[in-house]
């Protein structure tokens, strides 16, 4: 049996890792073929090493790693540090971790908001599902401009 990990936030203003829980419970195979792990760390700077704890000591073939970055500019110079970091966990370990960011200025409507926090993580929880057990799902999805969070850009329309 294969175990994923999620690991979220208290800084976060959604439960985001509750959305993403919520959707890979109803994946199927759940319970079977795969179980889910969460951890809750306070801030992003802290999910790269939560996430390479959940592969080194629990054993997680792959982590979805859950944050909020806020609005002012220092919070985008360390979402760029904890981005970095989880790129080094995973290299580190070679297992993918899913970065799954939603940064508070991206809408200013609280509802648009939501709609994205929830959208985002269900969205990458979902992805972490097909690397694991139906890729196929991924490649009939590429090159069409699909999008975690707001709607989907589309492929591009040439002449």
């Amino acid at each position: 049996m294969e175990t994923f990990g999620v690991v979220d936030t208290m800084f976060a203003r959604y439960d985001m890792g509750g959305a993403a829980l919520d959707e890979l419970e109803s994946c199927p195979g759940y319970g079977e073929t795969f179980t889910v792990i969460r951890q809750t760390v306070p801030g992003f700077k802290d999910l790269a090493v939560a996430a390479k704890n959940l592969i080194e000591r629990q054993g997680c073939t792959i982590v979805v790693a859950l944050g909020m970055p806020g609005s002012a500019d220092v919070d985008k110079v360390c979402a760029h540090e904890a981005s970095q970091g989880i790129m080094q966990a995973q290299l580190m370990t070679s297992t993918p971790i899913l970065e799954v960011f939603v940064h508070e200025d991206e809408s200013d409507d609280p509802e648009t908001l939501a709609m994205v926090f929830e959208n985002r993580s269900r969205d990458h929880a979902r992805n972490a599902y097909w690397m694991r057990f139906d890729p196929d799902q991924l490649v009939a999805r590429a090159g069409q401009g699909i999008r975690q969070g707001f709607g989907n850009a589309g492929p591009l329309q040439t002449n």
